[in-house]
């Protein structure tokens, strides 16, 4: 061990292994179901510390990100789930931890989870961690589609802690008006993101898929990636059978790839330990900044649908402790389950979307895939591997859950931390943040308004309904709706410009309609 090891704070937390899992080709009848898919990370991760047997003995917390299936009825299982989660990976890797933490949603709560043991590490409060998750949404779509006889019901007893925040992430308004997923709400900052660059229908389409291009190129020559065709600019932009609309502005290739096979996981522990168990220097990956913030709750009370208030405070936050620049980082991977969420990340900490350094280690969710809350912590374990091939360069991770709601970062380098690790209290920046102002909101909007930002919403047939934000002219008061549900004003509304429309909107049981001039 050398000088600069083993001077450092015994208590400075570290991540010691990483593995990951991607499974393109198993038959649904003989695929695992997500608990061995997670194993098998979990595995991989152990052995890449080079000290399994006796770190595994030392973990005392398994913490597993929330499952798709338990998270949205979109993707519910049909052939039964975990009464408790981690202990039923943990029960297949033989752990004997001593809590066991299931996670509330979010594609933020990978960097959220090592942010917070993090802390808890350099306050003694944890001597090692398992960081887990997965998906196993082909197979389980698979199995389902031919009515295979295969449960995946378990109990392996106990009852899992669960932690983060459990609110649900759209209002009851939103909600009665067909806004509560994903793919309906970040189509509507991208409409924004347009608006504000003052840009064309078609030409903003063909931006988005030179952005997303150079994410398909990098899951091209990722092994691990789901979709590795490297789709060009052009393909990415033309919509056609297979890439048809799914959201307006978005096709489907430039949606998150969810129904896939993947399993992700990190092992975290202190220096301390790490050095008693023997684990080689060169494993370890230190977390020099890191920082949790949430915009406002719910999307109608933001203020813009272009900007990200928490995430130019956070990503400042984060560079801030591991003192360092944007121009320190030479590894990025910021979230990208939408192009907008690309677009309002580089805007707000300075980052031109072509940057030479690229955006991504692991090719998006789009491309590698988006299994579920847990794409983060594939992009974690691909920045471990990536800093370890080249010592003392940084990295940059940034997580997103909900609908750019709750952001987590975290910058790493292979490079050791100076002094005892310790970061600011995040309820700090949080009560900055929530003073922040909110738009002006109607539940009942009547009269003339115009359109603020929209999307039109597809099935396999076509446009199934359109649901917008307007303002109203009278007050400038917010208000959501959907238009009328007929084929001319769906088609309308992405053949001519819908922005800053002018119309008509009414209320009638829970319900507004904007009437398009």
């Amino acid at each position: 061990m050398n000088a600069a090891a083993t001077a450092l704070d015994p208590s400075t937390p570290i991540l010691v292994g990483c593995g990951d899992v991607t499974d393109l080709t198993t038959p649904a009848a003989a695929g695992r179901s997500p608990y061995d898919l997670i194993a098998e990370a979990a595995r991989q991760a152990l052995a890449d510390t080079g000290a399994a047997p006796a770190l595994g003995a030392a973990i005392d917390t398994v913490a597993m990100l929330r499952s798709f299936a338990d998270t949205s009825y979109r993707f519910a299982s049909g052939i039964g789930t975990s009464s408790n989660p981690p202990n039923s990976v943990a029960r297949r890797l033989g752990l004997r931890a001593s809590r066991h933490l299931y996670t509330w949603n979010g594609g933020n709560m990978p960097q959220w989870l090592v942010n917070l043991f993090g802390e808890q590490i350099a306050r003694g409060e944890m001597r090692a961690a398992l960081i887990c998750g997965g998906e196993a949404l082909r197979t389980q779509h698979g199995i389902q589609r031919d009515g295979l006889p295969v449960s995946w019901a378990e109990d392996p007893g106990g009852t899992p802690e669960l932690i983060g925040d459990s609110r649900r992430a759209w209002s009851d308004h939103e909600e009665r008006h067909g806004l509560h997923a994903a793919i309906a709400f970040y189509p509507l900052f991208e409409n924004g993101i347009r608006g504000a660059r003052g840009a064309a229908l078609e030409p903003h389409l063909r931006s988005m898929g030179a952005l997303l291009a150079h994410f398909a190129a990098v899951a091209a020559a990722n092994p691990r990636a789901a979709r590795r065709e490297g789709m060009s600019a052009e393909r990415l932009a033309t919509i056609d059978a297979d890439n048809r609309w799914i959201g307006f502005p978005y096709p489907r290739f430039m949606n998150a790839h969810a129904f896939i096979d993947q399993a992700a996981a990190l092992v975290m522990t202190s220096v301390g330990l790490a050095q008693q168990l023997g684990i080689a220097r060169d494993k370890w990956v230190f977390l020099h900044g890191c920082a949790d913030g949430n915009d406002h709750w719910f999307v109608s009370d933001r203020v813009d649908f272009h900007s990200s208030p928490a995430i130019r405070a956070v990503a400042r936050q984060a560079l801030a402790m591991a003192d360092r620049s944007l121009d320190d980082i030479a590894l990025f991977d910021l979230y990208s389950c939408f192009a907008s969420a690309i677009e309002i990340a580089c805007a707000e900490i300075g980052l031109a979307e072509h940057d030479a350094r690229g955006l991504t280690v692991t090719g998006g969710l789009p491309f590698f895939g988006g299994p579920g809350n847990n794409y983060v912590t594939h992009a974690i374990a691909e920045m471990m591997r990536r800093l370890r091939a080249a010592p003392d360069r940084f990295g940059l991770v940034s997580a997103n859950g909900n609908y750019l709601t709750k952001h987590s970062w975290g910058v790493y380098s292979t490079t050791p931390t100076a002094g005892p690790w310790q970061r600011e209290d995040p309820s700090r920046l949080q009560n900055e943040l929530d003073r922040r102002p909110k738009a002006p909101f109607t539940a009942k909007p009547a009269g003339r308004a115009t359109i603020e930002t929209y999307t039109v919403m597809h099935d396999r047939d076509g446009p199934s309904f359109a649901v917008l934000f307007g303002r109203l002219a009278a007050t400038g008061e917010r208000f959501v709706a959907n238009t009328p549900g007929d084929a001319a004003t769906l088609h309308d509304l992405q053949q001519r410009e819908g922005l800053g429309r002018s119309g008509t909107v009414s209320h009638h049981d829970g319900r507004n309609t904007f009437v398009p001039d």
